[in-house]
């Protein structure tokens, strides 16, 4: 008998920024649930290269080298993929420069609380869960 494959594994990286008690999130093209800024990583990029691409790509701030801590590693259900798809989300927070605005693929910002992580992809809702029994969130 041959042994059972491993679930595949989506390894994505995002950019944790509270304000005033509220998480930001994006809404992507296409998407039903609100994600975090974030995505996967290129070939040969490190966590910060790639978080700061993203952050960058998503809602047009640049991140900070040398502020960035890590906030969480997260292994959830992945949100619309295929059965038994797992997600492995490493989270930072960072200072940032600029002022954050949606931008490509990215169709709106909304900053969330507690009570509103059910409008969240399954990672993020951990992500909030997290953060709020942390006290990040209200």
């Amino acid at each position: 008998m041959e042994p059972t494959p491993a679930p595949p594994v989506i390894d994505v990286l995002a950019w944790v920024h509270v304000r005033d008690g509220r998480l930001l999130c994006v809404r992507s093209r296409g998407k039903d649930l609100l994600y975090v800024p974030g995505g996967k990583r290129e070939p040969g990029e490190s966590d910060e290269t790639a978080v700061t691409r993203e952050a960058l790509e998503e809602v047009s701030v640049r991140l900070r080298p040398g502020t960035f801590h890590l906030v969480a590693v997260i292994d959830e259900d992945a949100h619309a993929q295929a059965p038994g798809t797992r997600v492995r989300m490493t989270c930072y927070t960072a200072e940032h420069d600029g002022e954050i605005a949606a931008d490509h693929e990215i169709t709106g910002l909304e900053w969330i609380a507690f009570a509103d992580r059910d409008r969240c992809a399954p990672a993020v809702r951990r992500l909030v869960e997290l953060l709020h029994a942390r006290g990040s969130l209200r």
